[in-house]
Parts: C-alpha cells; structure tokens; sequence
C-alpha cells in the first residue's frame, strides 16, 4: 500500500492551486476538471455532487500529489487549529524559511507562532507553521545544508 494524493477542499480552488503553485512550488499536474454525475455521488455519498478538481504535484515529488476539490456546496468550518483532532498540516522543506514566510503572507496566508530551531549549533533545523490564504496549516522545514 501506498499514499496517493492528499486533499485539501477549497473556498476558491483556483486562487488555492496558483497559491501552491507561486509560493510553495507545486506544479500542475493535469489539466484542471468537473467531477459530477450519479458515479460521483455514489462514491462520496453527497447527492448531486459538482466538484471542481485541480490536481497538483509537489517540489520533486510525483506521488502523492495534491488534489484541491471545490464543491458547488459546501459547509462552513472555522480555521483548524495546530492541536486540533484529526489531519493537522503540510509540511514542505525548503532552503529559506524567511523567504516563504514571507512569500505566504504577500499571497494572504499567515504565521504561526516564530520561526524555531530544534536542531544543534552545528546543525540549525529550523522550524515554523503558518497558514496558506484558506486558513490550512503550513510546516515549513529548513534543514541546514552549509555545515
């Protein structure tokens, strides 16, 4: 068994996707889609289901990817919060977490608490969480590659 995609449901799906795809580096992986019909609302069990699909692929990573569903009805949920039950965030590594950090706020998302170190002297493992514009949590991961 293995992970195939993971999904994030959108207010916007297009504003969603070029997020991911401007900050945070994915790229489009297909063409986006309409997902409707008997065959889909069999399978998810909402009646009438119209979903517009926008799937993604991670920085240099082919499987999973990311599937950013926007659905003509949906149900409003407050922001999930970092200790919340249930799926809690992604997490991407990059080379500078200033300059993500920064870049997310630009593109309307936020920070989370401050920019941590778990690492050692010799070895800075930096660390933060923020929120991508729909309020979905964000690790970002710096690993130390000078020393």
């Amino acid at each position: 068994m293995k992970l195939a995609h993971i999904n994030l449901v959108a207010r916007d799906a297009e504003a969603l996707a070029a997020f991911y795809v401007n900050v945070m580096k994915c790229e489009l992986l297909r063409a986006p889609k309409m997902l409707s019909g008997e065959i889909v609302s069999r399978g998810n069990g909402l009646p009438n289901a119209e979903i517009y699909t926008i799937w993604l692929k991670f920085p240099e990573l082919e499987r999973p990817f990311l599937e950013i569903h926007e659905h003509t009805v949906t149900h409003h949920r407050d922001q999930p919060r970092v200790n919340e039950p249930g799926y809690g965030h992604l997490a991407f590594q990059m080379e500078d977490i200033s300059d993500v950090l920064s870049k997310i706020i630009q593109a309307g998302g936020a920070q989370i608490g401050e920019v941590t170190d778990f690492g050692t002297s010799e070895k800075p493992y930096l660390i933060a969480y923020a929120r991508d514009p729909e309020g979905n949590v964000l690790e970002l991961e710096q690993l130390s590659t000078d020393r």
